[in-house]
């Protein structure tokens, strides 16, 4: 079935007046026709997503729906052994032992860059993949001579670009797999019309970025973009291989970053399609070695014990932060003054003993037990704890899957970015999208800066009694667009069948 443009329009129409249930019945048997029903034949895709717990999560999440929607897709995931992400391969592993559609070949343990490089991630990955280019060519060539279901394309992360190279020499059409927004994805595109050298500094002007109606200050853009350790160079090159993509699939949904996309089509007619095809969340949770089933207990039960949306959550990503011992007090009396229930997930580093007592105030794990206010735990799992009825309000440092997460659960935000991308997140959901609270929008770990304990009070008392009802509207935006005759779902049969286009 082919959807003209006015069944979309009317798709939209019914989504914002809130009807969409009356559209689903009536595409529900169809849709499945216009994914299923146009190839007989086995396909493959091959995805190579970067080693990040946080690319691999929304990477598999993706592949997972492409073969609960058509029965005749497979997916061959290369895997690239990371030692900076321990946790992948127990993740990996869960998705696989259900998936039988699916299934990992492990490149080779490669050499690793200089550490230096470390300075710079997008620097280190870049020649990651370099050295694992011909090991990358040869598993392909062997995929393609060893069975018969016909690979139709690459499915590759934004730090994966490189391998389009690989694909051309192969014959096999690559596609872009972004596990960050639109915003995000301008920038990129921005990069295209500058020069090589043209390293970005923190007091440059407020800059014009397609895919945002406000002016971006220099100061919240990702850390690569003002390295000149190589940083900046490996996201320009980046960039100029968008436009060699079949296609740019993005984990976002058109409700929320339409007039984004819009905008990049008008600012570059030459640009792929782009297909919004989230939010792609991992509802389950991701494995982690760190937290045994007591533990799991010990935070749900003392979650049941709190009022509803009570209780602020305080997590800074699946790689953790260490932040100082100053910093850390001033969070601790931070939440002291303001009253707020709380859960704070805090990363503990290794070879340390009784960490807590070392830096938080004196008294304050006294003060936390004699309230019942407070629980500091070593790891949460997020998402089984966002989605708890007690949790109101959420301090994030701002990684896309977290916001997500945020939306999905409906909890409001209170950014706090740390690294990568985040603070250019931080600044799309507080100033162009309005749905999060702003404590920071522009802190960068490592930076000499310490976030006073006033700064947070306020920042939390604002999160926990402001009612954001926009973001309860987008809740439920975001999950109507992965439903059966949602805009992601659209989206997805969309893609599929350019993808079996190509078979």
């Amino acid at each position: 079935m082919k959807f003209n443009q006015t069944s979309i329009k009317l798709l939209h129409y019914l989504q914002r007046h809130q009807k969409l249930h009356l559209l689903q019945s009536l595409f529900l048997k169809e849709g499945k026709k216009m994914v299923v029903s146009e190839m007989e034949k086995k396909a493959e895709l091959i995805f190579i997503p970067s080693p990040d717990i946080g690319h691999l999560v929304s990477s598999l999440e993706f592949a997972k729906l492409l073969i609960n929607t058509h029965n005749n897709i497979f997916i061959t995931v290369l895997c690239i052994k990371f030692p900076h992400t321990p946790f992948s391969d127990s993740y990996i592993k869960s998705v696989l032992n259900l998936q039988p559609q699916i299934k990992l070949i492990d490149l080779p343990q490669v050499e690793s860059p200089p550490k230096e490089l470390l300075i710079s991630p997008p620097c280190y990955i870049k020649a990651l993949m370099h050295t694992l280019t011909p090991h990358v060519k040869s598993t392909i060539q062997t995929i393609l001579s060893s069975h018969s279901n016909h690979v139709v394309g690459l499915v590759l992360d934004l730090f994966c670009l490189s391998m389009i190279d690989v694909g051309n020499e192969l014959g096999i059409p690559s596609y872009l797999f972004l596990t960050s927004n639109v915003g995000f994805l301008g920038f990129m595109l921005s990069l295209q019309n500058r020069r090589v050298d043209d390293v970005f500094n923190d007091y440059d002007p407020e800059l014009l970025i397609p895919g945002f109606t406000n002016l971006v200050p220099s100061s919240v853009l990702p850390n690569a973009a003002y390295s000149k350790d190589g940083g900046y160079e490996a996201y320009y090159n980046l960039a100029r291989r968008i436009n060699d993509t079949k296609g740019i699939i993005v984990n976002t949904f058109s409700d929320l970053e339409q007039y984004s996309i819009d905008a990049l089509y008008d600012h570059d007619e030459k640009i792929p399609p782009i297909y919004a095809v989230g939010p792609l969340l991992d509802l389950k949770g991701q494995p982690n070695p760190k937290l045994d089933q007591s533990q799991l207990d010990l935070i749900l039960r003392w979650l049941d014990k709190q009022p509803n949306k009570s209780v602020v959550f305080l997590c800074f990503g699946s790689m953790g932060v260490s932040f100082g011992p100053s910093q850390i007090r001033e969070i601790a009396l931070g939440l002291k003054h303001s009253g707020v229930r709380f859960l704070w997930a805090m990363k503990s580093p290794p070879r340390t003993n009784n960490y807590e007592e070392k830096r938080l105030p004196e008294g304050f794990l006294e003060w936390m037990e004699l309230e019942g206010k407070g629980m500091i735990c070593g790891w949460a799992p997020q998402v089984e704890v966002l989605a708890h009825k007690a949790i109101g309000g959420f301090v994030s440092h701002c990684g896309w899957n977290s916001i997500l997460e945020s939306m999905w659960f409906g909890v409001p935000i209170l950014t706090w970015p740390i690294y990568a991308e985040q603070q250019l997140n931080a600044f799309r959901m507080v100033k162009e999208l309005g749905l999060a609270v702003e404590l920071r929008v522009d802190y960068r770990i490592g930076s000499k800066e310490i976030v006073m304990a006033e700064e947070i009070e306020k920042g939390l008392k604002n999160l926990m009694e402001k009612e954001n009802i926009l973001l309860k509207k987008v809740q439920e935006m975001a999950r109507n667009a992965v439903l059966c005759g949602g805009s992601s779902f659209i989206s997805v049969g969309k893609l599929i069948n350019i993808m079996i286009g190509s078979n």
